[in-house]
C-alpha cells in the first residue's frame, strides 16, 4: 500500500500555501483607496513580456525567466505590512476597490507576490524544524505556487473598521463575497479556487483568492461558465467529477466534506489525471480492528476515527504519479484517512 501521510487539515488552505495571516488593529473605513501606481507605458508593457494566462499550479511550474521579466510595484496595507504586486494587476485592483466601496464593501490586500526564493526559504526553514517529509506535505513546492506570479491576490476584509484577516473569520461573510465576485470579471480577475473544484485546482474553496488575467472578456467568460482556470485553458479536460457523501451514522455531510477535500486536493497533485467520482466507502468499511491498525502503522498519532473513500479515474498520457498506468481506468482506489478528536482529517494511505 503506497503510503501518504498529509498535515494538511480540513481545507487545503493557508498552510498550503504557507501563508500566514495575523489579526490586525481597527482601520478606518472611509475610502482607503491608495494611490494608483503610475500606469505602465506600452513600451514597459511590452518589454515585460508577462503572460496573463500562464498557469501555475501543483503540476505546473512557474517559467523559469519569468521572476526577470515581473514588474512590480509595493503597497502598505491597513495593517502596516507591506505587499509586492505585479503592477498591472495591482492597478486593476484599485478599480475594483474603489467600485466596491460604492456599495460599502471594503477590502485590502493581505498577500500578493511571494517570491521563489522566499518559499524555498519557508521549505528550508520547515525542514529544518519538522523533518523533510513533513514540510514536503505541508508547504507549496517552490516554484509551483501562482503566489509567485504577483498575479494571484488574497484579500481580507474589513468589516465596521475592523480588519478580518483569519480564514475562518472571512467565511463567515458569504454575502459580501458575492458582491465582490460580482464585480471581479469587470476588472479582468477570476475566483480562483472554487467549491468542490478541489480535483482540479488542488486547493479548496479560498473566496479571498483572486487572479488576474488582464482581458475582462476572458474573465467574464470564465466565471458565467463557473469554471476552473485549468479547465478554461484545456489543461484539465476530464468534466465535472460526482461526489457521494453516502449516508452515515459516524459522521456529519459536513465532516466527510471536509475529509473529500483532502483527498480531492492530494489527487490533483497526479496530473494527467481525470476524476469520474469519490464516494464515501461507507460505516462499515471503519472497524475497530482497522483503526487499531491504522495507529499501529501510525505509531504517536492516537487516531480516533478512520475513514475511507473509493475512487474512479481515468489516466491520460503521462500520469503525473509514476506509479499510475497511463490511458487505464481505475475502479475503487482506496484511500484511507483518520484524525484525532482535536485535529482534522489526515490522508493516512491511498493505492493497493
Amino acid at each position: 500500500m503506497q503510503k501518504a501521510f498529509s498535515t494538511i487539515l480540513c481545507l487545503c488552505l493557508c498552510v498550503t500555501a504557507a501563508v500566514f495571516s495575523g489579526c490586525g488593529g481597527a482601520s478606518n473605513q472611509q475610502s482607503t483607496v491608495p494611490a494608483a501606481a503610475e500606469p505602465a507605458s506600452a513600451d514597459e508593457i511590452k518589454s515585460s513580456e508577462i503572460d496573463y494566462t500562464a498557469l501555475v499550479n501543483k503540476t505546473h511550474k512557474l517559467s523559469d525567466d519569468w521572476e526577470k521579466k515581473l514588474q512590480t510595484v509595493h503597497m502598505t496595507n491597513s495593517i502596516g505590512d507591506d505587499v509586492e504586486v505585479e503592477k498591472k494587476s495591482y492597478d486593476a485592483y484599485l478599480k475594483l476597490k474603489a467600485d466596491l466601496e460604492k456599495d460599502s464593501v471594503f477590502v485590502d490586500l493581505d498577500s500578493a507576490r511571494r517570491s521563489v526564493a522566499d518559499q524555498q526559504r519557508i521549505m528550508d526553514e520547515f525542514t529544518e524544524q519538522y523533518g523533510k517529509e513533513y514540510a514536503l506535505k505541508t508547504v507549496a513546492t517552490p516554484g509551483f505556487s501562482e503566489h509567485h506570479t504577483g498575479l494571484a491576490l488574497d484579500l481580507y476584509l474589513i468589516i465596521d473598521g475592523k480588519d478580518v484577516t483569519e480564514n475562518e473569520d472571512m467565511v463567515k461573510y458569504p454575502g459580501i463575497w458575492d458582491k465582490i465576485h460580482a464585480k471581479l470579471a469587470d476588472y479582468g480577475f477570476i475566483l480562483r479556487y472554487l467549491d468542490g473544484r478541489e480535483y482540479i485546482t488542488g486547493y479548496g474553496y479560498e473566496p479571498w483568492h483572486i487572479r488576474y488575467i488582464d482581458d475582462p472578456k476572458k474573465a467574464r467568460e470564465i466565471t458565467d461558465k463557473n469554471i476552473t482556470f485549468e479547465e478554461y485553458l484545456g489543461a484539465y479536460k476530464g468534466g465535472k467529477a460526482v461526489i457521494d457523501y453516502g449516508t452515515s451514522t459516524l459522521y456529519s455531510e459536513e465532516d466527510l466534506k471536509a475529509a473529500a477535500v483532502q483527498v480531492a486536493c492530494r489527487f490533483a497533485s497526479f496530473g494527467g489525471c481525470e476524476l469520474r467520482s469519490l464516494k464515501y466507502a461507507g460505516d462499515e468499511a471503519v472497524s475497530t480492528e482497522k483503526l487499531s491498525q491504522i495507529n499501529r502503522e501510525n505509531p504517536g498519532r492516537n487516531y480516533t476515527k478512520a475513514a475511507e473513500f473509493l475512487m474512479d479515474f481515468y489516466t491520460t498520457e503521462n500520469p503525473g504519479d509514476t506509479t499510475l498506468e497511463a490511458f487505464r481506468d481505475y475502479t475503487d482506489y482506496p484511500w484511507w484517512l483518520a484524525r484525532t478528536d482535536k485535529d482534522g482529517w489526515e490522508i493516512i494511505s491511498f493505492g493497493n
